[in-house]
């Protein structure tokens, strides 16, 4: 059966993720399988980001634990599932090297993402960043890669030092500055916390649109993060991380108490029936 809806073409996707960034705020959820992708979308969500940990734990491997092959496939299914644009969270580029990421990022492309973000972590913990010159070398090469394939695919530069521990907000803005000189479309540093940090890293970028990870519950609305001049909202793992508390509790509660009280939370067989019913996978 195929879906009844046309769906947009690969370039009017990436071109209405663009127009989003330009002005505004909204809000980038992460599903992190075709079904999770398809009901954000139910919902009205204009854009989809993916998540490497919600992924990696669908596929019960740690974040960062799944391979760049894996990784890709999943990328088509998610850019098949859905009408909207879709982000990819594409960890460090799957490579040390600027040739290797790269050649990361063209395949990457190939797979119809609007978007994709590059980190500067290594994933070793004796040295958890990449040096900037060398950062902003893989930078420059994701950019110089997405432009030879030609399409109109957005880069995102992701400054990890609040995730790995060195949570210096004025390394963290040289860094997104340098990765905005390389070519970074959007400006990302996970785990900024306070108003403050947001506000600065907002100033320290502007024109570039920044995109917030809101993780936890910290008290802050899409309205006040956008009074501070945030562009875009990400959940990264945290709707994945819901689900699985739930999973977790429901199963838990069978195996400690042999009760099933918690699946009076569950949600309606039949209307994800209708809703999967009515809009069929495309893939």
């Amino acid at each position: 059966m195929t879906d009844p809806r046309p769906a947009p073409d690969l370039a009017e996707r990436r071109r209405a993720f663009r127009r989003l960034h330009e002005s505004g705020c909204f809000v980038i959820p992460n599903p992190w399988d075709r079904g999770s992708a398809r009901f954000l979308e139910s919902l009205g969500f204009r854009a989809l980001a993916t998540t490497s940990s919600g992924f990696a734990w669908s596929r019960a491997r740690p974040d960062n634990g799944m391979p760049r092959d894996a990784v890709l496939e999943h990328l088509r299914e998610m850019v098949e599932a859905t009408s909207l644009p879709v982000n990819a969270d594409f960890e460090s580029g799957f490579a040390p090297d600027p040739a290797g990421v790269a050649e990361s990022v063209r395949l990457a492309v190939g797979t119809g993402i609007a978007g994709v973000s590059i980190e500067d972590s290594t994933g070793d913990a004796a040295r958890p960043m990449f040096p900037i010159d060398d950062a902003v070398a893989r930078m420059r090469a994701a950019r110089e890669a997405i432009d030879r394939t030609g399409a109109d695919v957005m880069l995102v530069g992701r400054a990890e030092g609040f995730f790995v521990g060195r949570p210096d907000l004025d390394e963290t803005i040289a860094r997104l500055k340098a990765y905005a000189s390389a070519g970074a479309d959007v400006l990302y540093a996970p785990g900024l916390r306070t108003r403050e940090e947001i506000a600065a890293v907002v100033e320290a970028v502007a024109p570039k649109p920044v995109n917030l990870l809101i993780g936890q519950a910290n008290g802050l609305s899409v309205d006040e993060v956008a009074a501070l001049g945030v562009r875009r909202v990400s959940v990264g793992g945290a709707l994945a991380r819901c689900a699985w508390g739930a999973f977790a509790s429901a199963a838990r509660s069978i195996a400690e108490t042999g009760r099933f009280d918690a699946f009076a939370q569950a949600a309606s067989g039949a209307e994800l029936n209708r809703l999967f019913r009515d809009a069929p996978p495309r893939g």
